[in-house]
């Protein structure tokens, strides 16, 4: 029951309260952002679903740590979900420095990443942690699209991007190190397929 409450608290302040971060938000000294309102409108899209992958991240590593029988791996679990914490606020902070807002959809996105990490849970824990490899590959690559597709002179999303970058790769390299197993062809092909409809759906709405 007490992990269940944790889990449920966990859904609402990240949904519905303001995220604080542990580590300060990356900056590129000296380097002042000026965007044309094209070019905000762009950069926040892609803040929008990037900030949308952080909700995901911590309902789909809320989720494991539920499902998981494994105190140690447990811990592992809420570490990571403190440390996409720092993800979470610093992309929301970006979004309303661009004047925009999150993805209205944003309880949908959580409650269907909730639910893909209890299944990758309940298939045991070299499985739940190969979903997390997975998972972190194919977020890392969409990060790099994003540093080649935002502004060259949005400077203030490209640092916060390529921190965000670097932390999924650490995490697919810890969970590797804590005996993921490799996932099937088809299970990243779906895998790829959900991410394409939620980020082309969270870039407008």
């Amino acid at each position: 029951m007490d992990r269940l409450l944790g889990a449920a608290d966990s859904a609402l302040r990240t949904l519905f309260a303001r995220p604080h971060a542990a580590r300060p938000c990356p900056v590129v000294p000296a380097d002042e952002t000026e965007l044309s309102d094209d070019e905000r409108r762009h950069s926040a899209s892609l803040m929008r679903v990037n900030h949308v992958g952080e909700i995901c991240a911590q309902a789909l590593y809320t989720a494991q740590a539920l499902a998981t029988p494994d105190p140690a791996l447990r811990r592992h679990f809420t570490r990571a979900a403190a440390e996409e914490t720092d993800h979470l606020a610093w992309t929301a902070e970006r979004l309303a420095q661009l004047g925009d807002r999150p993805s209205l959809l944003n309880p949908l996105w959580y409650a269907g990443a909730f639910a893909l990490g209890l299944v990758a849970g309940r298939l045991g824990d070299p499985v739940s942690l190969g979903f997390v490899v997975e998972t972190e590959k194919q977020v890392e690559a969409h990060l790099q699209s994003h540093l080649e597709r935002l502004p060259a002179g949005d400077h203030a999303s490209r640092a916060i991007v390529a921190q965000m970058k670097d932390d999924e790769a650490m995490h697919a390299a810890q969970a590797l190190q804590a005996g993921a197993v490799e996932l099937p062809a088809l299970a990243k092909a779906m895998m790829r397929a959900a991410a394409k409809i939620m980020t082309g759906t969270a870039h407008y709405v």
